[in-house]
């Protein structure tokens, strides 16, 4: 008999948090020095630990030169993985941070993908060293259900893309974003002489997120809200990502959700002509936000770290 295969080391024995934290910013840093800086930790040993990761995994995760390092194809992929990863383990301290502390003042939020994604994390680590007396929950949705939400009193606050906000609720912008367009480096537009025509955009059917999704309702109210159907409907920006790789079709997307495709060169930046894919996001709330309070302080983390500032007064009505 042939003697038995070589069994790799189960992953428990030699991956660690950190390498992912690393790898993911990585992606959301451009460059592993900068994700090293992010994470405190010296770039020779940064460096260190993802050769071994790679190492381990058996493929390279990035490529390296005298300008910086950027990820591989197979390192974006392993990028989306590690990322699931990471927001899992989140979920399972912030819920056993929850379960530990039952006394606490807790802070309810429902966000949008986009923004849960690149955003609100940063957001509840600034909150949390100002109020560590306050537990936060989170709630991802699209902007619809996050505007029920609020309207409904099952959340606080909401975080949301979509510009169709409820008279009968209070917002203000936290974050200024830009969508852009994006094709799979074989698709037609990836090899246009010039800038796309905004015409042709509104009549083009794109891979999209769902009815309910920030992103398409901006899109339909920017461009023409008779836009054709979907080529097809997904429910995260990573899944409308890969679909636009593989080459289903082009989509529209915050550059947030794309900066590491397209640094890695698997889809491509088509420029638009004329019209700006400019947005704002936008904090929601019901009432009024008692000055001193736990969600007036979470507003005001989320707007001084998207723009320098603060929540005005003249932004909360009575």
């Amino acid at each position: 008999m042939a003697p038995d295969a070589p069994t790799a080391p189960h992953t428990d024995s030699w991956l660690n948090l950190t390498m992912l934290r690393l790898l993911v910013g990585t992606a959301d840093h451009g460059s592993l020095s900068a994700s090293a800086r992010a994470a405190g930790i010296a770039q020779s040993n940064a460096s260190r630990s993802l050769r071994t990761l790679e190492r381990r995994l058996g493929y390279a995760l990035l490529h390296r030169s005298t300008r910086g390092s950027t990820l591989t194809p197979e390192g974006v992929l392993t990028t989306e993985w590690a990322r699931e990863a990471l927001e899992a383990v989140d979920r399972l301290a912030a819920g056993a941070d929850a379960l530990a502390h039952r006394g606490k003042e807790e802070l309810t939020i429902g966000s949008s993908m986009t923004i849960a994604e690149h955003l609100l994390p940063g957001w509840i680590g600034a909150f949390r060293a100002r109020r560590p007396g306050v537990a936060t929950r989170l709630q991802v949705m699209n902007s619809a259900q996050a505007i029920e939400a609020v309207a409904g009193g099952d959340v606080a606050l909401g975080f949301v893309e979509t510009p169709d906000l409820p008279s009968e609720l209070q917002h203000v912008t936290v974050f200024t974003d830009e969508l852009v367009v994006v094709a799979g480096p074989g698709h037609a537009w990836s090899r246009l002489d010039g800038s796309l025509e905004p015409a042709e955009l509104a009549v083009t059917a794109l891979v999209e997120r769902e009815e309910g999704s920030g992103t398409r309702a901006f899109l339909d109210r920017l461009v023409d809200d008779h836009r054709p159907a979907p080529l097809v409907e997904l429910n995260s920006n990573s899944a409308i990502c890969q679909a636009v790789v593989e080459g289903i079709g082009p989509a529209v997307l915050s550059r947030l959700a794309v900066a590491g495709y397209l640094r890695a060169g698997l889809l491509v930046e088509v420029p638009t002509r004329g019209r700006q894919l400019g947005r704002s996001l936008q904090a929601v709330w019901r009432d009024r936000l008692p000055d001193g309070g736990a969600a007036a302080d979470f507003v005001e983390v989320a707007r001084g770290a998207g723009r320098g500032g603060g929540v005005s007064r003249s932004s909360q009505s009575s």
